[in-house]
């Protein structure tokens, strides 16, 4: 069963390549994932790594937390599953137009 790994404090400059030929070393490397803001496309200094064993990724963790990468220690542990956030939305109660002719409960024209 394949294992994900968070890598933090990565230098923004570092690509998914790159990433991948540093954990390489420890295992098969399914994946790898750089987060970036969705805005600037710009790296957010923090991804992923998929390894293909629990006992690689294991490997890979021991040998590369807290280690350097052009001049910034990064941070490697396990991924946590992400959580499933309640879903919200619509605003207030009665801010969504269901109709097609209310906002907010009132009539958008004068008659």
């Amino acid at each position: 069963m394949s294992t994900s790994i968070y890598v933090g404090n990565l230098p923004y400059s570092l690509t998914e390549d790159s990433l991948k030929e540093i954990f390489s070393p420890y295992g098969s490397v399914l994946s790898t994932r750089i987060i970036t803001d969705k805005m600037t496309g710009k790296s957010k200094g923090f991804g992923f790594v998929e390894m293909s064993s629990n006992e690689e990724a294991e490997a890979a963790i021991k040998e590369l937390d807290n280690g350097e990468i052009e001049g910034r220690n990064i941070r490697v542990n396990l991924a946590k599953p992400k959580e499933d956030k309640p879903r919200g939305g619509g605003g207030r109660n009665n801010m969504r137009r269901n109709d097609g002719k209310s906002f907010g409960g009132r009539s958008n024209f004068k008659r």
